[in-house]
């Protein structure tokens, strides 16, 4: 059975030419959508999904219309192969029920994974060079090595954790993780 999936981003949009498109492709049934393609819970796409069985194919119109990435369309298009549903994109003229369509999407697959592996390394080196550069990273610390000293002095004379973090206008986590850091060193 084919099956459709139309999506539009707002409600202002009109989901008509991929209804059409679809409906001329054959589809029996189309899950229609509007919401944006960057939100996770698409109800819709859940049940669509959900309704597919084995020999069945997933029809969309464009690429664009199923997935919010690249990696999350790769995610549900593999998806349906592990459940024996083919798909198609009718813009694309991708059909994984063909071999020819197989390998199409496979040569995308690969070439989101290079491209994650690509800016994997990228953060690697560019991290590794700011590390070089004596920069570390991260959240800048509320207090500085001054600041800790004068913390702990407090806190050995006396003051309550919650003076010293007033005091310095910090969170009590902040003191906190100051004193556990010379907890920790006298032990």
């Amino acid at each position: 059975m084919k099956i459709g999936y139309a999506r539009v981003s707002t409600s202002s949009q009109d989901t008509q030419l991929q209804m059409d498109a679809l409906e001329n492709a054959g589809c029996e049934v189309i899950y229609e959508e509007k919401v944006s393609g960057a939100r996770k819970d698409r109800s819709e796409l859940e049940q669509c999904i959900k309704s597919l069985r084995k020999d069945d194919v997933l029809l969309v119109w464009k690429l664009d219309r199923l997935g919010r990435s690249l990696q999350h369309l790769l995610e549900i298009v593999n998806g349906l192969e592990d459940k024996g549903v083919g798909f198609v994109s009718l813009t694309e003229s991708i059909d994984t029920t063909t071999s020819t369509g197989k390998l199409i999407f496979h040569i995308f697959g690969s070439l989101a994974e290079f491209e994650r592996s690509l800016i994997r390394d990228r953060v690697k080196a560019g991290l590794e060079v700011a590390r070089k550069k004596g920069r570390i990273g991260g959240r800048p610390t509320a207090l500085d090595e001054k600041q800790k000293q004068i913390a702990i002095a407090m806190f050995n004379g006396g003051a309550l954790k919650s003076d010293i973090a007033k005091h310095f206008k910090v969170s009590r986590q902040t003191v906190y993780t100051v004193l556990k850091g010379i907890e920790k060193h006298n032990q």
